[in-house]
Parts: structure tokens; sequence; C-alpha cells
């Protein structure tokens, strides 16, 4: 194998290797490096497995209320081994798939740690500590994040459990604290709470799922505490007293301190980027609170380092990753017309129950940018599909500029929503006014339907509500 590349990419998650295989296909000799499993956090310990463990409590849920759809299916229980297993199985097969995607495409696969020893030249080390030099024109960090902690508040993995823990429990809790109630937390709370935990969330902020639009945070609230969770906003977790198979959790709410007895707690306090030891410092990389500072199209301020996904701030989400790295191999290869990364047009999905989705700004935060608004709502329970499906909880929501009709966002709560956000990210990258999406035909009887209702209602001409 050779030494000399035109593209190394250090970190194989969903922005590296779809970084390395993008660049394979311009005609680059590509490698990439990875110390762990190809895939990254989000293939093996982030967005798939739960996305397994999640549709494992959907079915369970589905089942226990089998008598709603006229089934008759008895006792139902389930098997927590089985469902671990189950979701580490679905991450195993798609970390393989990446493999032969590189195979096919002619990556080179580099198993160790990377740093840098200049702009262009990379140390790896393998498994036994053999460090080997490589070279290339251009080289891309993509090495992720991980989970943030904070002095009082770290995982050890008994008792006190990071997201990578959690999705390989050593236990199913009885009793359950989440820190935090972002994407992360509310979708592992979703997951205990619906196979029996007493489930609390606490968060900082004054409601739950604080970066979605002010109603569905309200209407998501409502809907987990009617599933059974403890939420508490506005609060904050200051002590956590471990004993041999418990935890005290001191929560302080508005100045009053409480304490909550549980089996285990899960930090979801947000991320980090990893930039330690891969000798940033050393080439002059520049980073602000822990990412690297890049920009629109990926690149540092060292001529030939990119870098790109969670590495490089936020959004902290696996397809921005996955584009980041389109455009930054295509800036890097010279092709026209390339469009720097525009993160108002990333969506956002939470998988609990209900769904969470959304793309664009809020209605508080369009206010706030001086657009003069248009609102469009409609429900679920207006919805023929949605009401056969026994969905009939959620709504979706359109925030439109006044004098233009641009469609400046959308946001969703309920059954499939991540699914259907899709539409609307369409709308937003076309330009889409008002006019496009009320002419355009959604079939019946489709969940989708909502989306041109919900439209129609922003210019006083909903139908069916």
């Amino acid at each position: 194998m050779s030494n000399s590349f035109d593209l190394i990419v250090i970190g194989g998650g969903p922005g590296g290797y779809v970084a390395a295989i993008r660049a394979s296909q311009l005609g680059m000799n590509v490698a990439c490096v990875e110390r762990e499993n190809l895939g990254g956090i989000c293939l093996n310990w982030g967005c798939i497995p739960t996305k397994a463990l999640l549709r494992s409590a959907e079915v369970y849920h589905l089942a226990k209320n089998g008598a709603d759809f006229g089934l008759k299916i008895g006792d139902v229980d389930f098997d927590f081994d089985a469902i671990v297993k189950r979701s580490r199985g679905v991450a195993g097969q798609l970390s393989g798939g990446i493999k032969s995607l590189f195979k096919k495409n002619k990556v080179t696969h580099i198993a160790g740690e990377a740093s840098f020893k200049s702009a262009n030249k990379v140390a790896v080390k393998d498994a036994k500590g053999k460090s080997t030099e490589y070279t290339a024109k251009n080289v891309i960090i993509a090495t992720g994040a991980r989970a943030r902690e904070l002095p009082h508040l770290q995982a050890d993995g008994e008792l006190v459990w990071s997201y990578r823990h959690a999705l390989n429990p050593n236990t199913m809790p009885k009793k359950l604290l989440v820190i935090g109630s972002g994407a992360i937390g509310i979708e592992f709370a979703s997951f205990f709470n619906e196979l029996g935990s007493d489930v609390t969330v606490v968060e900082m902020m004054d409601r739950v799922l604080p970066v979605e639009d002010e109603e569905v945070s309200a209407f998501a609230e409502k809907s987990f505490k009617k599933q059974g969770m403890t939420i508490k906003t506005s609060a904050s977790v200051t002590e956590l007293k471990k004993g041999k198979d418990s935890v005290t959790c001191v929560v302080e709410t508005k100045g009053k301190k409480e304490e909550i007895i549980v089996d285990r707690v899960i930090l979801a306090i947000g991320i980090t980027g990893n930039i330690e030891n891969i000798g940033l410092e050393d080439i002059g990389v520049k980073t602000d609170r822990g990412h690297i500072v890049i920009d629109g199209y990926g690149q540092t301020g060292v001529p030939g380092v990119w870098a790109l996904g969670d590495v490089a701030g936020p959004p902290w989400l696996a397809h921005k990753a996955s584009h980041e790295g389109i455009i930054a191999v295509e800036k890097m290869a010279g092709l026209p017309n390339v469009h720097p990364m525009d993160t108002g047009n990333i969506p956002g999905c939470t998988y609990c129950r209900p769904q969470v989705a959304s793309v664009g700004m809020t209605e508080a935060k369009a206010r706030e940018a001086g657009h003069e608004v248009r609102v469009g709502k409609f429900p679920f329970i207006g919805n023929g599909k949605a009401i056969a499906l026994g969905e009939a909880e959620g709504f979706v929501k359109t925030v439109f500029d006044k004098k233009t009709g641009e469609l400046l966002g959308a946001h969703m709560i309920g059954a499939e929503v991540t699914e259907l956000i899709q539409g609307y990210t369409i709308a937003r990258t076309l330009e889409s006014t008002e006019a496009e999406l009320m002419h355009t035909v959604f079939p019946h009887p489709t969940l989708s339907e909502m989306m041109h209702e919900s439209v129609l209602d922003a210019y006083g001409r909903v139908i069916h509500f």
C-alpha cells in the first residue's frame, strides 16, 4: 500500500466515510483512518442503535394496546437483553456495509489513531503501537464528538450512564433520571418509560426540547406527562450521591432543592468535539469552545486542512456531517457552483413518542428576525389516515413571511413526522412560496395531507378543520 494519497480522512463516521467515497468518485486516491468501528458514533452508538431500541418500544406499545385495533394478543412482555442484542446487531450489520462500500469505491481503510506531523503529513498508530506516516495533498478532520461532562456530572458506566452506556445497559432500571431534554435525553427517556421505568427528566431551560418551536415543546411535555414521565424544567442537578446500586440526585428547581433516589442516571447535557491529541495546535488549526473553526465549505485557516461534522460544531446531526463532506470534497476538487453549507435548511428529528421534526425558523425566531408572519396549523385529529392508524395525537405548523410568501419554517409533532419533514426541507431548498405548496397535489389518504392543510390554514383556506 502506498503511503501517499490525494486525500486522507481522519474519522469514518457519517461525515468522514461519505467524504471519502465522494472523493474517490471524483478520481482522488483516498484513505480513511478510523480508530474504532466504521460508521462512527452515529451508526455504532447513536442514531441507528437508538432507533432499533425505539422500534422495539413502539412495537411493545402497539402490542399492549392491541385491543384498540380489534386484536386479542393477551399478556405482553419483553426480553430486555434481546432488545439490546437486536440493537447491537443492527449497528454491526451496517458497519460491515461501510467496509463493502469502501471496497467498491476503492477507498483505503487504515485502522488506527491519527495525529498531524504537519499540515499534509499524518502519523497513524495501530493497535500494536506501531506508527506509520502518510502524506496527502488534503486532510479532512472528521473525528466526531463525545458526551459532555461536568465536574459534578460524570459518567462511570455503572450507576451514571452516557448515551454509550445507555445503549448497552447493565440493567433495566426501575427508576431512572435523565439529565437534559434535547433529542438524546428525550429519546432515552421515551424508550425506558415505554418499557416501564419510572422516568424523571431534568431540564435546565424553561421547557423540554428547547430548540423546537414553543408550541411543539408544550405539546410534547403534556404528552410525556400523560405517558407517566415526571418533567422538571428550569431545574438542575447539583449533586449525585452514589450508593451501592442507586443514586441520590440533588435537584434544584427555582431555588428549592429535593433529593430523588433512582437506580440509574443518564447524562444528556450535550457533546464536545474530539479535538485533543491530534496535533491541531502544532499545525495552527483554530478551535473555539471545543470545536474546530471552519468556513462554509469546511476549510480551516490552514491550507489543505478541512474539518466537518460534530467536531466542527452544531447542529450535531449525521445528515449535516454527510452533506458537509460532499461540499468539502467537491470544493476541494474544484467543481463549479459548489454551495456553502446552509444550516437553516437542515431538518432536525427526535424519535420519541410522539415524534418531533422541524426545519427552518421557529415562529419566535422568525419574529425576532423582523419578519411579519403568517402561521398555519393543522391537527392530526383532522386527518383520516391518522385516525385510521390510531395516531390522532399531534399537529403540523408552518410559518411564512407575510410579504413574500417564503416558507420560513415548519414544525411537526406526531406519528412519522420524521419522515414527513423532508417535504418541507425540499420546499425550502427550492425556495418555494405558499403558492407552489398550495398548488401541489398531496395523495389521499396520507399523513402528508396535513402538510398541505397547514399551508392552507396560514392563508385562511383550510378545508378539513
